[in-house]
């Protein structure tokens, strides 16, 4: 593994402010008898109906570009989503296409799921996505030589290190974008009482403390200069009161000098200029 050298622009750090757009397909990927759930499944139909149009206005607001990692279930039900998004100019990246952990599946499962993302995807922008994000839940051994395989240039799926860096794989390099479950909003927000998830049943978490969760973090990444990698999810950021937690978090890095925003493509291809 190489580590970066130098960011865009001289830049002291990055910040890449990335999006799942898991919709009901996170609870249907995870818990398949969802399906005769309504209630369940109108939490991840939140995040398209509503959570979707606050998170980009917020986006647009701090005219900020990003990637929307989507599974391609979900492009395929909800092409106007898709469309508002790139009517934005963000990236389109994989996320699985039914949002099933890749550890429960084989090799060709695996590859289908890939697959099937990237034709949902590229039906709807006609343009084939590069990068690719696990669904929550582990990899298989496999799984970024499968994703190099289908034709990705970049994972962000992996939890090793502060900065992007080359896995060399048996069919060829990938760069690995890493992130962190603190940088995450779902886990602080998520609940459903059946099936339960989390099994501890144990939320919701104060919006302060998850504000200054994502701030600090930031502070922290700007003083060794790393590349701070950010989630969040329509369906639990995109509420009238959470939205607030992305405003203040845009608010807060972007008054900071010497910083590069942008997508995970532009990253990956300012990475590869330095090795």
């Amino acid at each position: 593994m190489e580590d970066i050298e130098c960011w865009p622009n001289d830049a002291r750090c990055v910040a890449l402010l990335t999006v799942n757009l898991d919709a009901d397909q996170f609870w249907l990927g995870m818990f398949p008898d969802s399906i005769t759930r309504p209630k369940t499944l109108s939490m991840g139909e939140y995040g398209i109906k509503r959570g979707l149009d606050r998170v980009l206005r917020t986006f647009e607001e701090y005219m900020i570009k990003t990637t929307f990692f989507i599974p391609g279930k979900v492009a395929e039900n909800y092409p106007e989503a898709i469309e508002k998004i790139i009517g934005y100019k963000h990236e389109l990246a994989v996320h699985g296409h039914t949002h099933t952990s890749m550890h429960l599946l084989t090799a060709d499962q695996q590859v289908e799921e890939m697959e099937k993302a990237k034709e949902a995807l590229e039906k709807i922008s006609g343009i084939t996505p590069v990068g690719f994000r696990a669904p929550e839940g582990e990899l298989t051994l496999e799984t970024l030589k499968l994703a190099k395989q289908c034709g990705f240039i970049y994972s962000s799926s992996l939890y090793g290190d502060d900065r992007p860096y080359t896995i060399f794989l048996e069919n060829g390099p990938i760069t690995e974008i890493p992130m962190h479950w603190e940088l995450h909003d779902f886990p602080y927000f998520a609940f459903n009482y059946g099936p339960a998830f989390p099994i501890g049943q144990g939320r919701v978490s104060s919006y302060y403390q998850v504000t200054r969760t994502y701030q600090r973090e930031f502070n922290g990444y700007y003083r060794y200069g790393l590349a701070y990698v950010a989630q969040f999810t329509p369906q639990t950021i995109g509420s009238p009161g959470k939205i607030k937690i992305l405003e203040d978090v845009l608010n807060h890095i972007t008054q900071t000098d010497n910083l590069w925003i942008g997508t995970c493509r532009d990253l990956v291809d300012a990475f590869k200029q330095n090795l």
